[in-house]
């Protein structure tokens, strides 16, 4: 129970490793995750520290392993996980890692050259291709200014492109109509080829575009060339392939006309501007007929070619997908070992590593043993030594946990972790976290769905978690199954106890109210829609015997019978919730040895609580027993008795019955003798401990000064005999008086006030045992120690008012709930049951999908998150502000599991 009800017992422990041997030590404490490791060297720059080439290499090694994988998540290839965790490498091994994963990058990377050569060429084939097709189609159109066919387009210039050719076709009317004229003796647009003597003819160049920057290019060419070119342009019907990135690109074929090198230089500065890729296009078709031969062999061969690489690509990668998971794993434990190597000191020799760490000392047998281990594996013939510290520094909190605690250990650290040896909250939150949240969420039906649902994420744990999905929402539902488990199973059991299933109830044990024939007869109940039950008359007596009678689901008047009890069981769990944690704070103080914590504190808190609200809560079970439906009308109210109460004021009368507020004498007394206790418990709180620890420093100082004295006396050889029992006597009387002088240091160190200043020593006795040591004594200051023990006093006493309303948020969260599903079941699912024949069968299944989705959406998830949140709420303020301080740090040893699992999320 120790161990679950506080965090372990830590040491501070030294290392000493020889060089050879502190590899594979700490790679053992690695495996083993019970060492925390402090860094000796916090002013050592990272570059400048030993092992800074072993991390070096060690991260080339994983840009090379992410490349293979990017590689092979590139081609789809499923990487194969088996779960295997190998050890960590020797540092011999190295070598040979970096040597297989160079090898395997130079591969990857040439074959990737190749393939993006290969692409390339094919690419330009493949363009020169549609070139040499689609350029055919407008040498071949010469009929019309306007071509008739519907691949092949003039461009929009309004004027000199069409004037350019109806130019040419009038100068050269035979050329351009004469069929006898074949293509090797006329030149562009259909004149002859010149000849000597002959003006020059129109030049032109092909090649392709993107297809969405035609437009521009269309009118920077208008524009730069002022109207003197000729374009025409055709799309290619089928995507090309990037060879760089391997996206699916469109493109066009254009071929542009112009005369005179000034334009020619021009438009091709253009067409490299615009990213345009020219190609070589022979004027005749004669010529072009041969190119396009050469052409389609070389993207046969082509082909040939880039499906041998790709094979051989996917070979290597297939071969590679099969130990990547294994190759980061060894990577990232050889870099994990060597950042804590960085982190020891060199003794003088320069052959032993130094360190210092934090461990549990229930396990210090198995850190031996790991020692030893590594020791062997490394043939080293010197042992390991591993020596307990005194140290005066903070231990860090360890909190053993199971898959099961886990959860609830989480929402605890989530508000803060608890100091060294605290209380810890979360063996209690595992059943109260829950409750509170099922009294919210009060509902058998609801309660059924969410139980279902984890149970089949816990039955299917493992395979859920060797899946690793990343799905955040998932992810949190998976780590939180055991705690939305339970809160399934208690809501199913507060539904059981409110008798509530979907707003509906449960008649299995027979309700205790009846109908008599008179004045409940078959005419009466025809006439009248409502009618009122007389509990004197119609009721049998006996209490439901599970739970909430099913009658009052049928009652008009059940939200103010509900109201009532549920409100009153707010405030019962409530002031329990808040006593118990009030009670672990005694825990706490008889721990740490504090008694003046105790008289201070925890006693005047615990009368405080009980005058204020504990009375309250007896009343309340006095009135549930004392007063049956005989006596309802003579039941004193709660709330207006609490207010008299406190005002002193017993005289009130009921104007209708004078002996509802009448409370007796003797009890008049004792609620006044409450009230003044209540009053007297502030001062206390507020003033006795501060002037206490005054007194307390000033006594202490008085008997230093007579030490001192008495030791300077003791200097003087002639008086040694004469003062040696003054000395012992004085010596005598501090060390009487130092136990509450420490104490009293102590005090300061309370989890409410200075919790970060306590200190823990630990000694390297055979007990193994801590305890606790002042540090070096500073000046007493009276006026911060009253300012926070002010501070103190009044938060509690107006927390003790306002978390006991905070509480009642139970009964709010619980009655919206009711009351949605009530509303969701009469607005929806009585539709679908109203209806008959066959079209209501269907209409009630349609119904009831809609009521389905609705309840789990709303209902389920909704309200479940809104009741998760109150009851986080209850549990961080209400509950652990009594006792809980949560300044602490975490534990976080040197664990490969860790790492390896931030690695991967990351």
């Amino acid at each position: 129970m120790e161990g679950l009800l506080r965090s372990e017992e830590m040491t501070l422990c030294q290392m000493f490793l020889q060089s050879e041997a502190a590899y594979t030590c700490v790679s053992e404490l690695g495996e083993l995750g019970l060492v925390q490791f402090r860094d000796l060297n916090p002013d050592v720059n990272a570059f400048q520290r030993k092992f800074v080439n072993e991390i070096r290499r060690c991260e080339e090694m994983e840009r090379k392993l992410r490349f293979l994988e990017k590689e092979v998540k590139k081609d789809g290839i499923p990487m194969l996980d088996t779960g295997d965790n190998p050890d960590a490498p020797a540092p011999r091994e190295m070598v040979d890692l970096e040597s297989t994963y160079e090898k395997l990058e130079n591969e990857m990377k040439e074959v990737n050259a190749n393939a993006e050569a290969l692409k390339k060429n094919f690419l330009e084939l493949t363009e020169l291709k549609h070139i040499l097709r689609k350029t055919q189609t407008f040498f071949e159109e010469r009929h019309t200014d306007v071509p008739c066919s519907e691949h092949v387009q003039y461009n929009q210039l309004p004027y000199h492109g069409t004037e350019m050719l109806m130019h040419a076709e009038h100068h050269h009317p035979q050329a351009m109509h004469d069929p006898s004229m074949s293509d090797e003796t006329m030149g562009l647009l259909g004149e002859e080829l010149p000849r000597s003597g002959q003006p020059l003819r129109l030049g032109f160049v092909a090649g392709v575009i993107l297809r969405e920057r035609i437009p521009a290019f269309e009118r920077m060419l208008w524009r730069a060339c002022r109207g003197n070119v000729f374009l025409r342009q055709a799309e290619i019907e089928s995507p090309l392939e990037d060879p760089v990135t391997g996206d699916q690109v469109y493109k066009s074929v254009f071929i542009i006309f112009f005369q005179g090198d000034q334009l020619k230089t021009r438009v091709k500065k253009i067409c490299e501007g615009f990213r345009a890729t020219l190609y070589p296009c022979p004027e005749t078709q004669a010529e072009r007929r041969e190119m396009a031969i050469g052409v389609m062999t070389r993207i046969e061969d082509l082909n040939t070619v880039l499906a041998q690489t790709q094979d051989h690509r996917h070979r290597v990668l297939v071969a590679a997908a099969k130990n990547v998971k294994v190759w980061f794993i060894k990577v990232r434990k050889i870099k994990a070992i060597y950042h804590t190597l960085n982190m020891f000191n060199l003794d003088v020799t320069q052959k032993c590593l130094i360190a210092e760490c934090w461990c549990p000392v229930a396990d210090l047998d198995r850190i031996q043993q790991a020692l030893r281990r590594g020791t062997e594996r490394s043939g080293s013939s010197v042992p390991s030594i591993l020596n307990r510290m005194s140290s005066k520094q903070i231990p860090p909190t360890y909190n053993r946990s199971s898959k099961f605690t886990q959860g609830f250990q989480n929402i605890v650290d989530a508000y803060g972790v608890a100091n060294y040896r605290e209380v810890n909250p979360a063996i209690f939150t595992t059943i109260s976290f829950p409750f509170l949240f099922a009294v919210m969420f009060a509902d058998m039906g609801h309660g059924m769905i969410m139980f279902f649902a984890a149970l089949y994420i816990v039955l299917k744990e493992k395979q859920f978690g060797a899946r690793r999905i990343e799905d955040e929402i998932f992810k949190t539902f998976f780590e939180g199954r055991y705690i939305i488990l339970l809160m399934g199973a208690f809501s199913i059991y507060t539904g059981f106890m409110y008798n509530d299933i979907f707003s509906k109830s449960l008649n299995i044990f027979g309700s205790q109210w009846f109908a008599p024939a008179e004045p409940f007869s078959l005419a009466t109940l025809s006439e009248f829609k409502k009618l009122q039950f007389n509990p004197n008359e119609t009721y049998t007596g006996s209490p439901y015997p599970i739970g909430l009678d099913p009658v009052w689901q049928m009652a008009q008047n059940k939200i103010a019978f509900t109201n009532s009890m549920k409100m009153k069981l707010s405030v019962i769990l409530g002031i329990s919730h808040m006593f118990f944690g009030i009670a672990l704070s005694l825990l706490n103080h008889r721990y740490f040895q504090k008694p003046l914590n105790i008289i201070c504190d925890f006693i005047p808190s615990l009368v405080f609580l009980f005058c204020m609200f504990g009375f309250l809560v007896l009343r309340i079970f006095h009135k549930w027993v004392a007063y049956d439906s005989s006596m309802s009308q003579k039941a004193p109210s709660l709330l207006i008795g609490a207010i008299n109460m406190f005002l002193f004021n017993y005289r009130d009368e009921h104007p209708d019955n004078p002996e509802v507020y009448h409370i007796p004498g003797s009890l008049q007394g004792f609620q006044c003798f409450l009230v003044v206790v209540a009053g007297l418990c502030v001062p206390w709180m507020m003033f006795f401990k501060p002037f206490y620890m005054r007194h307390q420093a000033r006594f202490g100082q008085l008997a230093a000064e007579r030490l001192r004295r008495a030791r300077r006396q003791l200097e003087q050889p002639n008086v040694f005999e004469n003062n040696r029992r003054f000395i012992r006597g004085a010596e005598e009387e501090e060390f009487k008086h130092q136990p509450l002088s420490v104490q009293s240091g102590d005090l300061l160190n309370h989890d409410h006030d200075f919790d970060n200043d306590q200190e823990v020593v630990h000694n390297n006795d055979t007990s193994g045992h801590l305890h606790q040591e002042e540090e070096q004594e500073e000046p007493f200051d009276f006026g911060e120690v009253f300012v926070h023990q002010a501070i103190h006093t009044i938060e509690f006493c107006l927390g003790c008012i306002s978390h006991t309303a905070s509480y009642l948020r139970l009964w709010a969260l619980s009655l919206a709930h009711a009351q949605l599903s009530e509303v969701l079941w009469s607005m929806v699912l009585r539709i679908g049951f109203s209806s008959s024949g066959v079209g209501g069968a269907f209409m009630l299944v349609i119904v009831f999908m809609f009521w389905a989705c609705l309840t789990v959406a709303v209902l389920v998830l909704m309200e479940g998150l809104s009741a998760f949140l109150h009851a986080l709420r209850l549990h961080w303020v209400e509950f652990q502000s009594k006792f809980y301080s949560g300044t602490g740090y975490k534990f976080q040893p040197f664990c490969f599991d860790q790492i390896l699992d931030h690695s991967a999320d990351d």
